[in-house]
C-alpha cells in the first residue's frame, strides 16, 4: 500500500500549474443575440416602471413627428392651391403720398393695365361705404365689419373663385338689388345657400342672395364681403364708388417684368403713390412664418425628449441599485464587466426604442387625424420617423452610458454581499 504523502504535489508543481493555468482559461463569451435576450428579460420584470419611462420618450417624439407632419402636410395643402390658382396674380391697390394720405386709383386704371401686353384679364372690385345687416331689424350700431364691394362681371375668372352655392352676377343681375356673399359673410350671417328667400340688408335696402362664394386665398378680402354690381353700386352710394383694387393676371413667364412696369402705367406722374402686389408671395411669406413656428415646436418636442431620457437614465440606475445581487452572481458565473455593461446598455437602448417606436405610432395617428379633418393632404416626412427613431437610439444609449459603466464596475464579492 502505497503512502499517500508521494501524491501530493510539490510547491513546485502546484507554482508550475498556477502559473500555466491562466493561459488554458478563455474569456467567457456572450453572443449579441443573448445580450438582447437577457435585457429583454430585464425590461419584462419590471412592466410598471418601463412602460412609465417609455411614456416619456413617446411624447417627446409623439409631439415632434406630429409637428412636422402637420407642418408638412399644412405646406402641402398650400402648394396644392397656389398650383391650382396659379401664381401668376397681381394686385394694384391705391398706394399713399408723402403725407401719408392714402391715393385714389385713377379711373382710367383698368384700361391702361389692358394695354399692357402680357395681361391676359383684369377685373376690379371697389369699395361701397355702406352697413350690411342680416335684416332690417338689427340695431344699426351692430354692423359685424362686413364690408361692400362693388365687383366687375369677370372677376371670378381673373381671381379664380368657385361658388359654393348659386350663381354669379350678370349683365342683368348686377343692374338690380342682387348679391354674392364671400365665404365667411355668408358663414357670420348664418347663410348657407342662395335663393331668393335668402335675403339681405344692404345700406338700408333689401337684396337677393343669388350666391354664395368658396374661400379665395388670393383675394382675402373677398371672403369677408358681399359683392354687388357696379351700377348697383353707383345708385346705392350715389356715385362715389372707388376702386379698392385691380387684379390681373398676366404671363407667368412675364410676371416680373409686369410688376415693374405696373405703377408707372397706372399713374405716370405718381408711381409711387400705386402699389402693386403679388397675393401668392404673402402666401409664402406665411409659409415661412409657419416654418419658423414650427422650429419653436420642435425645440419643445426636443425638451420632451430630454426629459424622457433623464426619466431612462433614472430607471436604469435605480435598476442597477436593486439588481446587484444578480450582477454579482452574473460576474460569479463568468461573466466578464464587458457582458454586464452591454447587458445595461443594451437595456436602456431597448427601453428608449419602445418610447421611440410608439411616439412614432401616435405622431403619426395624430397628424393624419388632423390632416383628415382639415382636408389636407397627409404628408409626414420619411426623414422625421426616421429621425425619431435613430434620436431614440441615440437617447438611449446616452442615458444607459453611467448606469451600465456603474454596473460593470461592481466587483462579485461586493455585489453578493448587497442586502
Amino acid at each position: 500500500m502505497s503512502d499517500p504523502t508521494t501524491h501530493t504535489p510539490t510547491p513546485t508543481a502546484w507554482s508550475a500549474r498556477a502559473s500555466t493555468a491562466p493561459d488554458d482559461l478563455k474569456p467567457a463569451r456572450l453572443r449579441f443575440s443573448g445580450t438582447v435576450h437577457v435585457a429583454a428579460n430585464g425590461l419584462k420584470a419590471r412592466p410598471m416602471r418601463v412602460v412609465l419611462s417609455a411614456l416619456g420618450i413617446a411624447i417627446g417624439i409623439a409631439a415632434m413627428i406630429a409637428v412636422v407632419g402637420i407642418s408638412t402636410s399644412g405646406r402641402a395643402q398650400l402648394q396644392a392651391s397656389l398650383d391650382k390658382l396659379g401664381t401668376n396674380l397681381l394686385t394694384v391697390s391705391p398706394g399713399q403720398d408723402f403725407s401719408g394720405k392714402k391715393q385714389d386709383l385713377p379711373d382710367a386704371t383698368r384700361a391702361m393695365i389692358s394695354r399692357i401686353g402680357p395681361v391676359s384679364s383684369v377685373s376690379a372690385i371697389g369699395s361701397v361705404d355702406v352697413n350690411v345687416y342680416r335684416s332690417d331689424k338689427i340695431p344699426s350700431q351692430v354692423t359685424g365689419g362686413i364690408g361692400t364691394l362693388a365687383a366687375d362681371l369677370n372677376l371670378l375668372d381673373t381671381v379664380d373663385v368657385d361658388l359654393v352655392s348659386g350663381k354669379w352676377l350678370n349683365q342683368a343681375t348686377a343692374t338690380y338689388p342682387t348679391t354674392v356673399l364671400g365665404y365667411k359673410t355668408a358663414q357670420q350671417l348664418g347663410i348657407d345657400h342662395a335663393g331668393q328667400d335668402m335675403v339681405i340688408n344692404i345700406g338700408g335696402i333689401n337684396f337677393v342672395v343669388v350666391g354664395i362664394l368658396a374661400p379665395a386665398p388670393l383675394a382675402q378680402q373677398l371672403d369677408t364681403s358681399v359683392l354687388i354690381g357696379w351700377d348697383a353700386a353707383q345708385k346705392l352710394a350715389d356715385n362715389t364708388v372707388k376702386m379698392s383694387a385691380v387684379f390681373l393676371r398676366a404671363n407667368p413667364d412675364a410676371v416680373s417684368a409686369v410688376q415693374k412696369v405696373l405703377a408707372p402705367s397706372v399713374n405716370p406722374g405718381a408711381p409711387t403713390q400705386v402699389t402693386v402686389s403679388r397675393p401668392s408671395e404673402a402666401l409664402q411669406a406665411q409659409q415661412d412664418a409657419d416654418r419658423a413656428f414650427t422650429g419653436v415646436l420642435l425645440g419643445l418636442g426636443a425638451v420632451a425628449l430630454l426629459v424622457g431620457g433623464v426619466g431612462v437614465a433614472n430607471t436604469m440606475i435605480i435598476s442597477v441599485l436593486e439588481r446587484r445581487a444578480e450582477i454579482g452572481l452574473r460576474r460569479s458565473l463568468g461573466a466578464t464587466r464587458g457582458h454586464i455593461r452591454s447587458q445595461f446598455l443594451v437595456e436602456s437602448s431597448m427601453l428608449a426604442l419602445v418610447g421611440g417606436v410608439a411616439g412614432v405610432f401616435l405622431g403619426v395617428i395624430a397628424t393624419t387625424v388632423f390632416a383628415l379633418t382639415q382636408g389636407w393632404p397627409v404628408s409626414i416626412p420619411i426623414w422625421a420617423t426616421a429621425g425619431g427613431l435613430a434620436a431614440t437610439i441615440l437617447v438611449g444609449v446616452i442615458a444607459g452610458f453611467y448606469p451600465s459603466s456603474r454596473a460593470a464596475k461592481l466587483s462579485p464579492t461586493e455585489a453578493l454581499a448587497a442586502p
